[in-house]
């Protein structure tokens, strides 16, 4: 069964441009090291909820979007293969200083799927 790591994020509205050409480097790396689909997306319809919503659990700021974004992979075996290969990939600079985000409100995790088509 197929497995996926998602991933959520703050951005802020003016950073968008630099966070596509970091993503687009991303997928990349991640498709190289054999990622069946790679996928970066910004809101666009994303209402504000009256208990929780996406905006909330990013503790988004003024200015600000989000950010969803995935991974998948064969099964949790190869996402843990490929994720090796990418964390150690010279050419993926993951330095939390130099991100076009708050990367301490970013969150993640992965995912066994349970209905596929």
């Amino acid at each position: 069964m197929t497995y996926v790591d998602g991933f959520i994020l703050p951005i802020p509205e003016g950073n968008i441009d630099a966070y596509k050409k970091l993503s687009r480097k991303a997928g990349k790396i991640w498709m190289q090291h054999g990622a069946l689909a790679y996928m970066e997306t910004v809101a666009d319809d994303v209402p504000e909820g009256k208990t929780t919503d996406f905006y909330r659990a990013v503790k988004r700021k003024e200015g600000e979007t989000v950010v969803f974004a995935y991974a998948v992979y064969k099964s949790r075996k190869h996402r843990d293969q490929v994720m090796k290969k990418v964390m150690s990939d010279p050419n993926l600079k993951m330095d939390p200083a130099g991100m076009p985000f708050d990367a301490k409100r970013m969150f993640w995790g992965g995912f066994k799927a349970i209905v596929e088509y």
